[in-house]
């Protein structure tokens, strides 16, 4: 099995994280609020520095009220939040 870290598939999921965050009105600060992480645990798995388990999955998903199964139902779909992984680059803060 090879590396996922950085793969175009994984670069696929954050965009539609991203998205759905952004989609939902939540700033990185205040999606950590509400999961009660720092600012950085959103940013680090946003960039591709850190990775994240089903069971965060599931809690980062439901905190930008978004149903964990249909977000990764569009994911499996080929969805991409409409953007590469260069697009996302230092603008995933916001």
């Amino acid at each position: 099995m090879r590396k996922t870290l950085r793969s175009a598939e994984h670069a696929r999921f954050l965009a539609l994280l991203i998205q759905t965050r952004r989609k939902a009105g939540l700033t990185q600060q205040q999606l950590a609020k509400k999961l009660g992480r720092p600012q950085s645990f959103v940013a680090k798995y946003e960039n591709g520095e850190r990775r994240i388990d089903i069971i965060e999955f599931t809690t980062i998903a439901r905190a930008m009220n978004a149903e964990p199964v249909a977000l990764f139902a569009r994911f499996l779909a080929g969805e991409n939040g409409g953007q590469g992984r260069k697009a996302k680059s230092r603008s995933a803060r916001s």
